[in-house]
């Protein structure tokens, strides 16, 4: 038999699909050919293919060779179809057995050596083609891990080609397994506490409500009064993750080439720099890959000095935080990123950065304020809930050094917050507050009010004349205050706080 389908698999966004790795070995003149819809890396295969089988004492076909990467109407990447390539010549050539080969679906890149090194996008193929029946998996020993947590599929990791043709002929190798438990308890190590920053109580019950209900936070406020010390610290307060949301998340960062070991088992924070591409923000690309909206799905996006972004690329924005993903058009097919994360921004007031500085004065005249404060338009502003104001801290207050509240008492109530929301929202779909439709903003906000509260948010909105979006983030901003307070019913003064972090603080 001159022909064997090899059973391996593809990415398409975050989805998996399997790809039948078709190899052909026939009389002619020697060649090595790659069809499919193959990219740059997978035609490069065949060189490493060939000094992999070489360099382990196998002899090579000197025939005319064939790989059809089925099905061919989608573009293939990347070098994960190195092994499966390796394992058809070797069982065509007869030194592994054919019959065992179609057990299992192949992934991995092979070095000049043989060794087989790690690739991107296992976990999503993994668990794409287990929800279609395939259970066994032969995988980069790096990779393992990735799709050992996911229940009834065997992964065998194989760290080089030799140790896979001596499994498949026979030799004992045991599946990775790993238990999911020890994800879920695993805790991040982080150097950082809310008790380090000294003062600016405000700035930090804007953090706690927007940890506690997933709203986004703008600060505002003079260089060196602590904004980018303050977003950095809100990973020490966030809820953790559950384990769907932990294997969502590492599904995009394996697509990304960023899971470096294991599953990602804190919420992310992604701080990309104001000179980075719309593409890198988005994502994108012939092949689309996810951006650091979507690296940041199920946490936290921090735009540092927001005014210097491109304009164009803080306006793509708007779709991903009103609807928590972004579809991107290719001629292939559309591709849709999950890119649900809490938009923490920060910025200076004006140019110069001292505009409101008690200590020092601004020198920029009211039209260069005006000017900078216009990069950012009126609509991402509105898609920000609460808005603070950074003040100095005082020298006297810095020389006590007396710490504040720590993380960790502010994350306890977090949690409780965070739990009610479970518990409200557990057969909606949804985790936070901040994600409410305004069926469920009327069910458990305009319900749940008293009339103080009714009373004053209806003054508040003669007086600010908020939009619509304005009076529905309101709502939602007071659900989690008062959700932090363990308090059922929506009171005045929940409102009342939500109303002052609605406000932006500049002209």
């Amino acid at each position: 038999m001159s022909l064997i389908k090899i059973k391996s698999g593809g990415v398409w966004g975050i989805e998996g699909y399997e790809v039948d790795v078709e190899v052909d070995v026939s009389p002619g003149l020697p060649s090595f050919n790659i069809v499919g819809l193959p990219d740059t890396a997978i035609k490069e295969s065949r060189d490493r293919v060939r000094s992999a089988i070489k360099n382990l004492g196998f002899s090579f076909p000197q025939k005319r060779i064939t790989v059809n990467l089925s099905p061919s109407n989608i573009r293939k990447q990347g070098t994960l179809y190195d092994l499966p390539i390796a394992v058809g010549l070797l069982a065509l050539s007869g030194y592994i057995p054919q019959e065992k080969v179609q057990q299992f679906i192949f992934l991995g890149e092979l070095s000049l050596d043989g060794k087989v090194n790690k690739v991107r996008g296992v976990l999503p193929i993994v668990v794409s083609l287990k929800d279609k029946g395939v259970k066994d998996f032969v995988l980069p020993l790096e990779n393992a891990v990735e799709g050992a947590f996911i229940e009834y599929v065997k992964i065998y990791g194989v760290s080089n080609l030799k140790e896979l043709i001596d499994f498949l002929c026979g030799k004992d190798l045991p599946p990775v397994k790993e238990d999911v438990e020890s994800i879920l308890n695993s805790k991040t190590k982080l150097d950082i506490d809310m008790e380090d920053v000294l003062g600016q109580t405000a700035v930090k019950k804007a953090l706690e409500i927007s940890a506690a209900g997933g709203h986004n936070l703008s600060m505002v406020g003079s260089p060196g009064t602590g904004k980018s010390m303050l977003a950095k610290r809100i990973q020490t307060i966030l809820p953790p993750m559950e384990f769907e949301e932990i294997v969502e998340v590492s599904r995009i960062y394996s697509v990304a080439g960023e899971l470096d070991e294991g599953l990602i088992s804190h919420r992310p924070f992604r701080s990309p720099h104001h000179t980075s591409s719309e593409v890198a923000i988005i994502g994108g690309g012939s092949v689309p890959m996810p951006g650091e909206v979507s690296l940041a799905h199920k946490g936290v996006l921090f735009l540092d000095e927001l005014p210097e972004f491109p304009r164009k690329t803080l306006e793509v924005l708007r779709q991903p935080i009103e609807d928590g993903y972004i579809n991107i058009s290719r001629a292939q097919g559309k591709v849709k990123f999950p890119a649900e994360f809490t938009l923490i921004t920060a910025q200076n007031p004006c140019p110069c950065g001292n505009y409101g500085n008690p200590f020092k004065q601004c020198v920029c005249s009211p039209s260069q304020i005006r000017a900078y404060n216009s990069k950012v338009s009126q609509p991402i502003k509105d898609r920000i809930d609460l808005h603070v104001w950074v003040e100095p801290v005082d020298k006297e207050e810095l020389l006590k050094h007396q710490k504040g509240e720590s993380s960790g008492s502010i994350r306890e109530r977090v949690l409780r917050a965070y739990e009610i929301q479970r518990q409200r929202f557990k057969n909606s779909g949804i985790h936070l507050n901040a994600r409410m439709s305004n069926k469920d903003v009327e069910t458990y906000c305009v319900r749940m009010m008293d009339s103080q509260s009714k009373a004053l948010l209806k003054t508040a909105m003669d007086r600010l004349n908020l939009s619509g979006r304005g009076y529905f983030r309101v709502l939602k901003v007071s659900r989690t205050v008062a959700d932090l307070e363990g308090e059922e019913t929506i009171k005045a003064h929940h409102v009342a706080q939500a109303l002052q972090f609605r406000e932006n603080p500049m002209p």
